[in-house]
């Protein structure tokens, strides 16, 4: 049976992001004292006693706002109350009960979902109790009084939460859904194409760059596949990181193309292929994930019969570290190409777990050999004895050979290409490590 899906909800900077960091056991979400801060839903797994769910963290909902940014945020939030089974309402002992808790509550009622009343910052609670009974004025249960940021009350709350589970629910199974993380410079179109292929709006959409600063998992349903695909905050040059906040947005974008086994590398195709793509991208390809460069607003360029092969020699030049990553055109705008990307992503993905066995890799090894005769250094000359594939994603192989100091970078390529020529392995990085083995009678 499928995890419960519980989702934290609540005005800006009540403390929801520090409770869901609390239950999560980690920095998942950003903390940070500016109300609005969390912008998207964040997902994590969470266990509390033999019971799995899934948490979503949301934007606060503020009611009445008119500023496009909150406004698009209260969407967000009302997409994870109807996705929850279970909602965590999330109040401000501080603040006291507000008008705009009782509107949040009345929004709430009408989900028709188990609310968990929640008031936080409850750092004593001799001194705090008498204010917590006000929040029983809001009409949807006993108030439980925590403080997210001491971790005080948070098992009794928990308790509550898995009491509205069903029965069975929570079982977790091992997920073999391909995860694909969408990356790239701010204002890229990166959330515009996360909400082109799930087919509704998952992430907020706007022309100011860098308004997404979470990552988000989004599941999503094509041609009988399921897809977790990652989204992610726009990565900027060093240089121009003047807030905190994407700092932490920069680190949860590697730790997304870490999670993933394909990277969607967005590309301006008005701007071309910057220094600043390559460096991104390098994270990819450092971690030997499957790649797949994506141009985007490709409606936006006048053609010719030259164009395509133009921009391609352009992306291969600045990205000639990943000769390998398979390039296509689209455009969110329109939706060109899009669904196409899911026939892509199946194909690395394939060549991601492809395994090779060992007497054909010796003999593509042999002929190497014969074809260019390894290298040598004072009169003693590299022998290569075997080759094997040790594991996936990417696939990774070990060489024995009888000093792997002879062993040259070019030699290793040369290989490369060999394996390439003969499996393709199109999408993906592959690794090599070089063994010494002993001759023995030889």
């Amino acid at each position: 049976m499928s995890k419960p899906v519980v989702a934290v909800v609540g005005r800006p900077n009540v403390g929801k992001s520090t409770l869901f960091n609390a239950l999560a056991g980690g920095m998942i979400s950003i903390v940070k004292d500016t109300p609005g801060v969390t912008r998207d839903r964040i997902y994590a797994d969470v266990s509390w006693l033999d019971r799995e769910f899934t948490m979503i963290d949301t934007g606060g909902i503020e009611p009445d706002s008119k500023d496009i940014i909150l406004s698009q945020m209260r969407e967000q939030a009302q997409i994870a109350i109807d996705t929850a089974d279970v909602i965590i309402f999330i109040t401000d002992v501080r603040q006291g009960l507000t008008d705009a808790d009782s509107k949040v509550a009345d929004l709430l009622r009408r989900s028709a979902k188990p609310v968990v009343l929640v008031v936080n910052k409850v750092d004593s609670f001799e001194k705090f109790m008498p204010d917590v009974y006000e929040f029983y004025n809001l009409g949807i249960g006993d108030p439980i009084p925590i403080s997210a940021a001491s971790r005080l009350g948070l098992g009794d709350m928990l308790d509550v939460v898995i009491s509205h589970f069903p029965e069975g629910a929570g079982t977790e199974e091992e997920d073999e859904r391909p995860r694909i993380a969408i990356v790239g410079k701010p204002n890229v179109g990166k959330s515009s194409i996360l909400n082109k292929l799930a087919g509704e709006n998952r992430a907020i959409v706007s022309d100011i760059a860098g308004t997404t600063r979470d990552a988000i998992d989004s599941v999503v349903k094509y041609d009988g596949r399921e897809y977790v695909l990652i989204d992610t905050a726009g990565l900027r040059r060093k240089s121009k990181i003047k807030e905190e906040l994407e700092r932490y947005s920069i680190i949860r974008a590697v730790t997304a193309v870490e999670r993933a086994d394909v990277v969607l590398m967005v590309i301006d195709a008005v701007e071309g292929a910057t220094e600043q793509d390559a460096k991104i991208a390098g994270i990819a390809h450092e971690r030997g994930k499957g790649v797949i460069i994506v141009v985007n607003k490709w409606d936006a360029i006048e053609k010719t019969d030259k164009t395509m092969r133009e921009y391609e020699n352009q992306i291969r030049q600045i990205l000639s570290f990943m000769p390998y990553a398979e390039i296509m055109y689209v455009s969110a705008m329109t939706g060109q190409r899009l669904t196409k990307l899911y026939d892509r992503i199946d194909m690395v993905i394939a060549n991601q777990t492809l395994r090779v066995a060992t007497g054909v890799l010796n003999e593509i090894l042999s002929e190497a050999v014969a074809m260019q005769q390894p290298p040598s250094d004072k009169g003693k000359r590299l022998k290569l004895y075997y080759m094997t594939q040790v594991a996936v994603k990417p696939p990774t192989f070990v060489i024995f050979v009888n000093d792997k100091e002879l062993m040259h970078f070019s030699y290793t390529r040369y290989l490369e290409n060999k394996i390439r020529e003969a499996f393709g392995f199109r999408g993906t990085a592959l690794k090599f490590y070089i063994r010494e083995r002993k001759e023995k009678g030889r």
